[in-house]
């Protein structure tokens, strides 16, 4: 199992002591909800797209770690880029050891 984060740790602890109440919502709210999971799961188009080997085992890797199968997380960063949602953490900005040739060119 993964490591819970700081915010998870919280509302475990907080579901723990029984400080969290479970509330149901508005049929306005769930058809929206319902609206919005059906247009975000539609999949009506197919594409093909050709990767480096290193990047596709990368991506395989990742998707391993979240327990969802690679193709599924290629779809999700995408859907999370073109919806405004992807953002980097500040320790993802430096380039991952993936054992390719990382000499760096002088000039």
């Amino acid at each position: 199992m993964k490591k819970l984060d700081a915010y998870e740790e919280e509302l475990l602890t907080a579901y723990e002591k029984g400080a969290l109440q479970s509330t149901s919502p508005s049929k306005v709210d769930l058809s929206k909800f319902k609206a919005a999971a059906s247009a975000t799961f539609i999949k009506d188009r197919r594409i093909n797209i050709r990767l480096s080997t290193p990047d596709l085992m990368d991506i395989q890797t990742r998707a391993l770690e979240e327990g969802i199968p690679y193709q599924t997380f290629i779809a999700s960063v995408l859907h999370k880029y073109v919806t405004g949602r992807l953002a980097e953490k500040a320790s993802s900005l430096a380039p991952r050891s993936t054992g390719r040739n990382e000499k760096r060119r002088s000039g």
